[in-house]
Order: C-alpha cells, then sequence, then structure tokens
C-alpha cells in the first residue's frame, strides 16, 4: 500500500479508535462502582474470588487506563508504545467476550459500563472490528522510538493520566458525575417497579417473585422466594435476575428486585410511597461506618426530625429482629433489609444518603457529602 495512502488509514484508525478507547473508559471511570460490581462479577465467574476485595482499585486503574490510552491515541502521543497496550488489551478482550458469549454466557459485557448496553456477542464483533484497526496503527507507526519522550509527550502524558485516574478516584470518593441508571435525581422509584411489572395501582404480589441467584464458590445458580433472606448473604449469593411467574419472559433489572423488609414483612410500598420527605440512610456494613460517618448520619437525623421528614435506614445486613440503630447518639432509627448489589446500584457508595420527596429522589449523597447545618 502507498505509503500516502497507509497514513490516511492509519490516521483515522486511530482517530476511531482513540476515540471509542476514551468513550468507553470515561463512561466506566465516572461510575468506578458499576464497574467494580461487573469486575466482580467476572472474578466469580472464573473462580478467582478471592481478588474480589481489590476490585475497586482495579476498576479505577483500568477505566483510568483505557481513557488515558484513547487520549493518547487522539494526540499521538507516543503512538507506537500505546498501539501495543491497545493490541494486547484488544486481544484479551476479544478472547474474554468470546468465552462470555460462548462458554460462559454473562448478561452484558460492561464494555461500555451503564451508558450503552452491548450483549457480549455485539461486544465481540465490536472488538473483532477495532482490532484491526489497532493493527494497522502498530504497522504505521512500528518503526517509531518506543520510550523517546519529547517535553510535550512527556506534559501531555502526565495531564492524560492525572485526568484519567483522577476521575475515578474523585468519583470513588464521591458520587457518579454522569448517573446512567435508573435511580438518578427526578426518578420514582416505585413509579419504575409498577411500570417494570405493569401492575398499575394494585398491591405487589411479592410471592410471585422469584430470585436466582448464583453461589459465588460452585457458580451454580439457585432460587429463592423474597421472603427467604439467605439470598441477601452477598457474599456467598450473587443476583442473576428477578423473574415473576406469571409474566412470560425474565425481568432482567435489579428495579424488579428492589425490596425493602424486615421480619415483620415488606415494607416497600408503605416506604417508597411516603408523601413529604424521606430520608435513606444506606449502610452497607455497620461495623465499618467511621465516626464522621456516624456524625453526618445524625445531622441526617437532625434534620429529620427539624423539618418533619420521616427517616429510615436500609441495610443488606441480616436483620433477625426488629431492628433500631443509634447513629453517635441520635434517636434510635429504624432498620430495614435491602440487597447489596440494589443498594450499591442505587447509592454508588457504600454509605451514604438517598433523599426522596413524594417518592421522587431529590438528592443523593457519599456519606463524606452529607452536610445539614443546624
Amino acid at each position: 500500500m502507498p505509503s500516502r495512502r497507509l497514513k490516511i488509514l492509519a490516521n483515522f484508525c486511530r482517530i476511531f479508535a482513540g476515540l471509542v478507547f476514551a468513550f468507553s473508559g470515561f463512561v466506566k471511570a465516572v461510575d468506578p462502582w458499576g464497574t467494580a460490581l461487573k469486575v466482580n462479577e467476572y472474578l466469580s465467574i472464573y473462580g478467582f474470588e478471592e481478588l474480589q476485595p481489590a476490585s475497586m482499585v482495579f476498576s479505577i486503574w483500568l477505566c483510568g487506563a483505557e481513557l488515558m490510552m484513547g487520549l493518547m491515541l487522539i494526540f499521538r502521543v507516543r503512538t507506537r508504545l500505546i498501539s501495543i497496550f491497545a493490541l494486547l488489551s484488544m486481544t484479551f478482550f476479544t478472547i474474554l467476550t468470546f468465552l462470555s458469549a460462548t462458554w460462559i454466557p454473562v448478561e452484558d459485557c460492561g464494555c461500555f459500563g451503564d451508558a450503552l448496553k452491548l450483549s457480549p456477542w455485539e461486544t465481540f464483533f465490536k472488538n473483532l472490528f477495532i482490532l484491526p484497526m489497532v493493527i494497522v496503527v502498530w504497522y504505521r507507526y512500528r518503526h517509531q522510538r518506543i520510550l523517546d519522550f519529547t517535553r510535550l509527550e512527556v506534559a501531555l502524558t502526565v495531564l492524560f493520566c492525572s485526568l484519567a485516574m483522577g476521575v475515578g478516584t474523585y468519583c470513588y470518593f464521591n458520587l457518579p458525575l454522569i448517573d446512567f441508571l435508573p435511580y438518578k435525581e427526578g426518578a420514582n422509584i416505585y413509579q419504575m417497579i409498577e411500570a417494570q411489572h405493569d401492575t398499575g395501582v394494585e398491591e405487589m404480589s411479592e410471592e410471585e417473585y422469584v430470585l436466582v441467584y448464583r453461589n459465588r464458590r460452585t457458580g451454580k445458580l439457585r432460587e429463592f422466594s423474597i421472603d427467604d433472606k439467605e439470598w441477601q448473604d452477598d457474599k456467598k449469593w450473587e443476583w442473576v435476575e428477578t423473574r415473576v411467574d406469571n409474566e412470560i419472559s425474565p425481568i432482567q433489572t435489579l428495579v424488579s428486585e428492589f425490596s425493602i423488609s424486615d421480619v415483620e414483612g415488606n415494607v416497600t410500598r408503605e416506604i417508597l410511597t411516603h408523601k413529604g420527605r424521606l430520608y435513606l440512610i444506606c449502610v452497607t456494613n455497620f461495623n465499618k461506618i467511621s465516626g464522621d460517618c456516624r456524625r453526618r448520619m445524625r445531622s441526617v437525623v437532625e434534620q429529620a426530625e427539624a423539618d418533619g421528614g420521616m427517616v429510615v435506614c436500609i441495610t443488606p445486613q441480616p436483620l433477625r429482629e426488629v431492628t433500631y440503630y443509634s447513629f453517635d447518639g441520635s434517636d434510635m432509627v429504624r432498620c430495614y433489609n435491602i440487597d447489596a448489589t440494589v443498594l450499591k446500584t442505587m447509592l454508588r457508595a457504600n454509605n451514604g444518603l438517598v433523599v426522596l420527596d413524594d417518592g421522587v429522589i431529590t438528592g443523593k449523597y457519599n456519606c463524606r457529602n452529607i452536610n445539614f447545618e443546624q
């Protein structure tokens, strides 16, 4: 191929592949919690559960590296070096997505986070489309010296690295910059549940629900009723789907599984349709709440008392009896159970607060961002 045509083709492939990498990295970097959940799913499927505690670190690193790689391709910074990384990355993920589509099927590969859902086969063919482009870029710049950085390239590399890793780190310590999920501000959770099940204003019949979970150790699937509390052990069980027996197709969304309950029964409708302001204090593990977070949650309870709002606490920790909890000396708050994955999907943090007004989400806060002044 004449060098001019190769140059034009390589530039097109470089920019196109760079835009795909940058977009994919960015939409995942702004939501590291979602990527960490997907990483945990893959680790569970392939039997590497012992690595799950590092899933958040890997999530931030993976998203940041992908975003940085895309930016460096777009701006032509050490293109040969980046094309090698891109080639290795695309080869690995092409194989992985092929396995996900055939040998160990998954519902969504998560290559574009929650911004754009692709099936494993769609992701595989997307990778097959991008892989030759990366090869063309590598071939075009194969004679470039790998580590011969100019001062401008050093400056751009530092800038892109800081930006890429900074976005994920910021969103981990706060909340996603862009919320691609149903539980965004302005959403009415109960109306979404009704829409999923097409129940109108009728009472939800929880006996119709079948929860399907995968054993993280053995990989076997098991069905639970919604009243069976064993599925709440997220260290042992991983959510797969929620099925409604009187519907033809299963519901493949966590909105369908949104359930708030305790030993006295399901109170999802009662809480989500509460008139006025409702403060949902979200706690993943009561034993791991920092002192500062407890004080901030106490301010939530005090704020609820001041404005006449209702405050409850939701947690995935099993509650064997009716439970009340005091946050740093606050008045006792009634606690209810919720699935761990649903909680993190809604909040995108370990601990925090979701505020509803007449059932509509009007505020979401990581615990460190809660600030109610009396």
